[in-house]
């Protein structure tokens, strides 16, 4: 939480901070942004989650990755992640000893391109296998059929690969070991 400069954590239910956090992201009005859940230790990730944490958001992308940068340096990996249940599409940001991996964004904005760096996730070479996909950037990649197949394969593919990675919030069950409580904190001042 000093790492990212939050402040006044106070003690919240993982299912109540979902209900507030979840408020937040379809509040526009710039409060909505003020405030992010903190995990407890959940499989040994800590999972930060809200608005503030979009790393698509065109305002807050840089600082996004700073941060993830940062993070990493320190314990070793940090991710964002972004994923519209709604047919939004996902993106992700994987940084790894203060460097980013990789980039990618596909939520159907002019700016995608701009958040897409960087060579693709085993995972991401896995699943274009799985799907009998040639890999990106060889000969038949640009296939329309396939590549409307890799479309609709990337847009529910963030949660998929945070669980890959470490640990995802679509993901958690009774099984998942938990240590700590989880916490609501104010997000540094814009």
């Amino acid at each position: 939480m000093e790492t990212m400069g939050l402040a006044d954590p106070s003690p919240i239910t993982f299912a109540a901070a979902a209900e507030l956090i979840d408020s937040d992201a379809h509040d526009r009005e710039p409060e909505g942004v003020g405030r992010v859940y903190v995990s407890p230790a959940l499989d040994g990730w800590t999972l930060v989650i809200g608005r503030w944490c979009d790393p698509t958001d065109p305002d807050r992308s840089d600082e996004v990755r700073r941060l993830c940068t940062r993070l990493s340096s320190r314990y070793g990996h940090a991710h964002a992640f972004y994923y519209g249940d709604q047919g939004d599409g996902s993106a992700w940001l994987v940084t790894e000893r203060g460097a980013v991996l990789r980039s990618y964004c596909d939520i159907g904005e002019d700016e995608d391109e701009l958040l897409t760096f960087g060579e693709p996730l085993p995972y991401e070479l896995a699943r274009r296998e799985r799907l009998g996909l040639p890999p990106l950037g060889e000969a038949g990649a640009g296939d329309d059929g396939a590549e409307d197949e890799w479309e609709w394969e990337v847009a529910a593919m963030a949660p998929k690969l945070a669980a890959a990675l470490g640990v995802s919030p679509h993901e958690l069950g009774a099984e998942t070991p938990v240590h700590g409580t989880g916490l609501l904190a104010r997000t540094p001042s814009p």
